[in-house]
């Protein structure tokens, strides 16, 4: 199905279906995305997002009755915005949030959403188009209490130090260029340092053997934990009704505070 306007690319909305069966019954969840094909535009979903929204999809008993926060992570070249990424975050209070960070087209977001988690979906404060389309994605999937709100990673703005407390952080693909990996870093060790039991739930695509954040994962006092693709029914090159990830290879990865910072900031989780 694709819409037009008159001041809008061509937009196609692509539908994936989450199915698991337990107990002699048939759960299911079907979501539609709005994805962006203009090659000047390019907000399409990538592999990656399939992956980590299977995962929420498997971890949905838990997101019930959570607040969650959905980021982008859009890359421009000049005035051209070429495509997007997506990340998020997730919060705690009596209710849970679930921040993405580099929303993208909002698959993991609204995945979250559509289980149940309260979701604030975000994306960077220089590209207007992937909030829009960040709200596009709301409504394709009557989401109507889903706030969407601008960052910029590594910038700690006023709006990022007055986000509720976090659970759990997501994000998908945000390893994507090896010069933006310390300004994601920055930004999520900022919000584990200000939620110390909160937790970094990201996938990513390997592209390069040369590129690690070890390094950075040292310096800014972080743990590292791979999560097995197997484990969460991941491990297949078709998901969600969709032909992603196909044969990339794609990890995903839970990333924490050191326990010792744990230990030190542990009475700000409270």
């Amino acid at each position: 199905m694709d819409h037009k306007g008159a001041d809008t690319p061509s937009i196609a909305y692509k539908v994936f279906t989450f199915e698991e069966s337990k107990k002699n019954t048939q759960e299911s969840l079907s979501v539609s995305i709005p994805e962006v094909l203009d090659p000047q535009y390019g907000m399409y979903v990538w592999p990656c997002a399939v992956v980590l929204a299977q995962y929420l999809w498997t971890q949905r008993e838990e997101l019930r009755g959570k607040t969650v926060l959905e980021v982008k992570k859009c890359f421009t070249l000049g005035s051209e915005l070429l495509f997007c990424k997506s990340s998020t975050f997730v919060y705690a209070q009596s209710c849970f949030f679930f921040p993405q960070l580099g929303a993208g087209v909002s698959l993991p977001g609204v995945v979250a959403a559509k289980c149940g988690a309260k979701v604030i979906l975000s994306d960077s404060t220089k590209t207007p188009l992937c909030l829009e389309n960040c709200r596009r994605s709301c409504e394709a999937n009557s989401l109507h209490d889903v706030v969407v709100m601008g960052i910029i990673w590594g910038e700690i703005s006023p709006d990022l130090v007055l986000l509720p407390k976090l659970d759990i952080i997501l994000g998908s693909d945000v390893f994507y260029e090896p010069q933006d990996f310390e300004d994601v870093l920055v930004t999520v060790a900022f919000l584990l340092r200000k939620n110390p039991r909160a937790q970094f739930w990201t996938t990513y695509q390997e592209r390069s053997a040369d590129w690690s954040i070890e390094a950075l994962l040292y310096r800014w006092k972080l743990n590292c934990v791979e999560v097995p693709l197997e484990t969460f029914d991941a491990n297949k090159s078709e998901l969600a009704g969709s032909n992603l990830p196909g044969r990339h290879i794609i990890q995903m990865i839970v990333i924490t505070l050191k326990t010792e910072d744990v230990g030190l900031f542990g009475g700000e989780a409270d």
